[in-house]
């Protein structure tokens, strides 16, 4: 296998191995991590990858909204005499593109700005590999990169280019593609999009969302929380098949008699694969045959704007007051206004073991559920996660959007069985949601109350 150098933009560091591991599934090829954690701290701007062809990191290059640009890979090292003497070990690779072959070099670094007299002498450095062909800042036929890694100064003031030439390690390698899909960032921009509801999910995370959910040509997915559709728009731009529902159509709909949800879609040019809307309440729902989807997408509600909800009632109705429900439910009168089913608060644990058992139901073998679950910092416990499982689901990955005193995990479970499961029954609550109380209580279990109350004052509560 080939050594390849993935440039990252530096965001959401902990999605970089998932999303990595999803596009190698989606395209049915091996991608492997190297061992030695220089080379594959996520937590670093540069990873080396090991690829079986050229054309599979054009394809990660391509998809992968968290590279910048993937390089074949010559040679790192602490110092530029390491790294010279490794590039020359590596002659073979480079040594095709001697004769007659139009390129250029860039030298950069994360953390610094390297001065112009230094990169002229950087470049010059590279003399050995004696290339014939000519110069070409604009087309050239290749061109080759050279990466300076600096530790964070954050915070320090320091000179104009102060610490030059201090660098961590220095990478060199040969551009095979420039990443075209973090465009995608400014396109979905929520800002420009076409206003009907509030919205809360950027468009750089609902992309990463569409990634873990394998989204291409030919599939179905479905969003239970719909909202304002943040999530549907990527999945389709990526050729799938979109169906959405929502227990209040009216963040979907908007106020105009075109649904706001495909009026948004129009412009990204796809809503044709907007399949439908649906109202209704996931506990309570019309779907009458499972193994429908090959991924369940969604950012569930989790309180802090506004609370989840189920339908039922808050209080059951003593007897006289049901007696008069159902005399006027059988017996409406003239001019009575449609009836509105009361709702009452779905507790987020409630609520993820429900999601999970739903998408046990709905997806199809080795099918995806994609979706966040905020977690208070000091109280998360990896033993979180797993309080929602159910048989024939499993965890596949894990990362944290942190916020300080609390963050939100993308998390994407996976249905590994074959088996025919029954239409799950919601009208009871089971033990896997914590109530059991010798359960394990997730630290996301009334998250809308520590939200608001303020984390280190419901921790001290807890405490006492």
């Amino acid at each position: 296998m080939a050594r390849y150098l993935a440039v990252f933009a530096q965001a959401h560091q902990e999605f970089r191995v998932p999303e990595l591991e999803s596009i190698a599934q989606l395209y049915n090829f091996k991608l492997t991590l190297s061992d030695d954690p220089e080379e594959c701290d996520p937590g670093r701007p540069y990873m080396i990858l090991s690829l079986e062809s050229e054309d599979h990191a054009r394809l990660l290059a391509k998809r992968c909204v968290l590279i910048k640009s993937i390089y074949e890979f010559y040679s790192r090292g602490a110092t530029y005499d390491e790294l010279h003497s490794r590039n020359r070990a590596k002659r073979s690779l480079w040594e095709r593109y001697i004769p007659e072959t139009s390129f250029k070099f860039s030298v950069t670094a994360y953390n610094h700005k390297i001065p112009q007299r230094r990169q002229k002498e950087v470049v010059e450095s590279f003399s050995y590999m004696d290339f014939m062909g000519k110069i070409d800042m604009k087309n050239p036929e290749i061109s080759f990169g050279c990466f300076e890694e600096y530790e964070t100064r954050s915070g320090k003031t320091r000179e104009r280019h102060e610490g030059d030439g201090e660098f961590v390690q220095v990478y060199f390698g040969r551009l095979i593609e420039e990443g075209t899909a973090r465009p995608l960032i400014q396109m979905f921009d929520v800002k420009k999009r076409s206003y009907f509801g509030n919205t809360s999910m950027e468009a750089e995370i609902s992309l990463l969302m569409a990634n873990q959910t394998l989204a291409s040509p030919g599939k179905l997915i479905y969003d239970p929380f719909m909202g304002t559709g943040s999530m549907g728009y990527p999945v389709a731009y990526f050729g799938a098949q979109v169906m959405g529902s929502d227990i209040d159509g009216r963040q979907m709909r908007g106020k105009q008699t075109t649904p706001g949800v495909f009026r948004a879609a129009s412009q990204y040019g796809v809503v044709s694969r907007i399949i439908d809307i649906c109202t209704f309440d996931v506990t309570n729902n019309p779907w009458r045959c499972g193994e429908l989807f090959d991924a369940i997408i969604t950012d569930p509600p989790y309180g802090v704007r506004a609370g989840a909800k189920r339908l039922g009632r808050k209080k059951e109705l003593d007897a006289h007051r049901l007696e008069l429900y159902h005399e006027h439910r059988s017996n409406p009168r003239p001019g009575d206004s449609p009836y509105i089913p009361p709702t009452k608060p779905y507790e987020l644990s409630d609520l993820v073991v429900d999601l999970v058992l739903l998408a046990r139901y709905l997806l199809k073998p080795g099918g995806r559920l994609v979706f966040f679950l905020p977690t208070v910092t000091d109280q998360y416990e990896e033993v979180d996660i797993y309080t929602m499982l159910c048989p024939g689901m499993e965890v596949i990955a894990n990362s944290l959007q942190d916020f300080g005193s609390w963050g939100r995990r993308l998390v994407t479970i996976r249905k590994v069985t074959s088996e025919r499961y029954p239409p799950p029954d919601f009208s009871t609550r089971n033990t896997e949601g914590g109530d059991d109380k010798t359960q394990h209580v997730p630290a996301h279990r009334h998250f809308r109350e520590k939200y608001f109350q303020g984390f280190k004052k419901a921790e001290e509560e807890e405490g006492r």
